[in-house]
């Protein structure tokens, strides 16, 4: 068995024409050319046999990785796993750990338990060689990262992230380095920092632009940058954001998701509900099981601005249920639902455990966000400081609404503000920012 090459030195082999036009290909996003550039069989179907060596490996690794990004997932799966397969059997490592990275990525789109598995394999393997930070265990790293933070494992996801980003100084491929922005601008949403999510959704958007073609991520990139804009309080950016996409991308349940963020922005639940409609009956295609979650959650807020607090509990039992095989409390806390939650008794839910787990992420992320400066508060504006002193009581928002003579819509509005100036989550992690800033004073005490 020959020995390894170095990391420093390793490469892949690729004298065959069509693995170097294949890996060209990929490298700029090219993904529906890839499959046929190999020009021809990398396995011998018949004997068994590896055709070409190492360049076998190499194609296998291309086309599952490609097939991946396509949203072919079981094929990506089969054609990595095999080639990760074959460079085991013959022993080299190396070619192993880059198949089984990509097979980790190829996973998390419909399962990301499969995924967390299979990136902790490559980078097992790829630590016992001494290769903790290679270029080729950044799709690994990132997916692991990214299955972490859907978890609500935020200080663990960053001290992976970091590794990323060592790994991904040469370069990785087809959009890790967008995934890469991708992940660290969820990180910071899951965190309340809105501010430096969209700097990082920005970044993944400006990336993906630079793709030849569509690949299995550009609905979770474009929602998130979008979404994120609306809840900075830019509606209309937010809007400019999918306007500019075309069928069958914007009937994608992502982007129902972000349109449904931004009208809940601009105080129009019902077209909230709308919007999420196809996506929670099944019609909308979906990438993963969380945009459902998440599309449930948006539902049920609506319902609660609409004044239907059972719908909205069923919404979030729903959303519960969908989340808890995976653990996927991402789309809770980045919703700003945990005053929603809050309200759902744990005693009566068929999910109690995930409830509380959820509800402990949220006011993590509450507690990160409250060491702001004061400065933060400086601009409530005085409409602003009077619905926030009755954010302590146990009114809706209508009673809110009719203490003040003024509309729902103006309420949400004036809310939706002040957990932006806060850089609050929801409703009780703007009660205990402003207690800290102590603007309460003397308000209502229902």
């Amino acid at each position: 068995m020959l020995p390894p090459v170095p990391v420093t030195t390793q490469t892949f082999p690729s004298s065959r024409p069509g693995i170097s036009a294949a890996l060209r290909r990929r490298r700029r996003g090219a993904f529906p050319g890839v499959r046929g550039a190999h020009g021809g069989p990398v396995v011998d179907e018949h004997q068994g046999a590896v055709m070409g060596g190492p360049e076998a490996r190499v194609a296998l690794m291309n086309l599952g990785t490609v097939e991946a990004w396509a949203l072919k997932h079981s094929d990506g799966v089969h054609h990595l796993q095999e080639g990760a397969d074959l460079a085991r059997r013959i022993g080299r490592p190396y070619l192993e750990v880059a198949c089984l990275a990509q097979l980790g990525f190829a996973s998390k789109l419909p399962d990301f338990t499969h995924a967390r598995r299979r990136s902790e394999q490559a980078i097992a393997l790829a630590e016992e060689h001494g290769w903790r930070t290679a270029t080729i265990l950044a799709p690994a790293l990132v997916t692991l990262a990214y299955v972490m933070v859907w978890s609500g494992e935020f200080d663990s996801a960053e001290q992976v992230l970091r590794r990323a980003d060592v790994a991904l100084q040469a370069d990785s491929g087809p959009g890790t380095g967008m995934l890469l922005h991708l992940v660290k601008g969820m990180l910071h949403a899951g965190r309340g920092r809105e501010p430096e999510a969209a700097q990082e959704f920005t970044e993944a958007h400006a990336q993906q632009s630079r793709l030849s073609h569509p690949h299995a991520l550009t609905g979770y990139v474009t929602g998130w940058l979008s979404a994120t804009r609306a809840r900075l309080g830019s509606p209309g950016e937010a809007r400019a954001v999918l306007d500019a996409l075309r069928a069958p991308l914007s009937d994608a349940g992502e982007i129902r998701n972000a349109w449904a963020v931004i009208h809940l922005a601009e105080g129009d639940p019902a077209a909230a509900l709308a919007a999420v409609a196809t996506v929670i009956d099944g019609t909308a295609p979906c990438v993963h099981v969380a945009t459902v979650v998440e599309a449930n959650v948006l539902a049920a807020l609506a319902y609660r601005e609409v004044d239907e607090p059972l719908r909205a509990q069923q919404a979030v039992e729903h959303a519960l249920a969908l989340a808890e095989p995976q653990r996927l409390v991402l789309p809770f806390v980045t919703s700003s639902s945990g005053d929603l939650l809050e309200g759902v008794p744990r005693r009566r839910s068929a999910h109690a455990a995930l409830l509380t787990d959820v509800i402990d992420v949220v006011h993590g992320s509450a507690r990160v966000t409250s060491a702001l400066p004061l400065s933060a508060a400086e601009a409530l504006s005085p409409a602003e400081l009077r619905v926030l002193r009755y954010l302590p009581t146990n009114l809706s928002r209508p009673e809110i609404a009719g203490e003040l003579s003024v509309s729902v819509n103006t309420v949400n509005t004036h809310v939706r503000n002040i957990y932006a100036k806060l850089h609050a989550t929801d409703r009780s992690s703007a009660v205990q920012r402003a207690r800290e800033l102590q603007l309460l004073g003397g308000g209502p005490s229902r």
